[in-house]
């Protein structure tokens, strides 16, 4: 079983208008803080991302925030954050989270969260890295993104294996499990070096 001893969150920087996914955003930020878990974000203290963070606080809970330079000028900063880590750019963000997170949970955004999952379960695609990926699908919202991948593999222009590297549920508890279980696929062959 695997370790997630960090694990960073995609989520909106908007509140959006369902009561029920900020309600379920604070309960991870609770469940992350109970179990030890540090949450890694992108340090905004509005929208989901500061429901999320200021809930992991609250339940004393470690938080690190990551954020490029330029948004510090335009995002409200969370002040309170147990380290706030500064990058040149948005690339060097997604890069720092990986790098210091042992498992990523995606819950309801824009175009900024789907960019997110996307370019790291991309990543996980071409071996990159074999971190667990998990979807927390709150009230369905994520249904007609589900429906568009299997379409995908349908259609044969995504593998079924690089599907089920998103891992999905609907429960936190039940999607953290999953995650602690995930067993990685081989990196693919056409990636490993000829060393003959």
């Amino acid at each position: 079983m695997k370790a997630l001893k960090t694990i960073a969150v995609f989520c909106g920087s908007s509140e959006g208008n369902d009561i029920k996914i900020i309600s379920e955003a604070k309960a991870l930020g609770k469940t992350l803080a109970k179990e030890n878990i540090t949450l890694v974000y992108g340090a905004a203290k509005i929208g989901i991302m500061g429901k999320i963070a200021q809930s992991s606080l609250d339940h004393h809970g470690k938080v690190i925030g990551v954020i490029p330079e330029f948004l510090k000028l335009k995002e409200v900063v969370h002040l309170g954050l147990t380290e706030l880590i500064t990058t040149e750019n948005m690339h060097e963000r997604k890069l720092k989270m990986h790098e210091i997170s042992d498992g990523f949970i995606t819950l309801p955004g824009g175009f900024g969260t789907f960019e997110e999952l996307f370019e790291i379960i991309t990543w996980a695609q071409l071996g990159l890295h074999q971190k667990p990926i998990g979807l927390l699908n709150i009230n369905g919202f994520y249904d007609d993104l589900i429906s568009m991948l299997e379409t995908m593999v349908a259609k044969g222009l995504l593998k079924m294996e690089n599907f089920e590297l998103l891992i999905v549920d609907n429960d936190i508890n039940k999607l953290l499990d999953k995650m602690r279980h995930f067993k990685p696929q081989d990196v693919p062959k056409w990636l490993k070096l000829d060393r003959t």
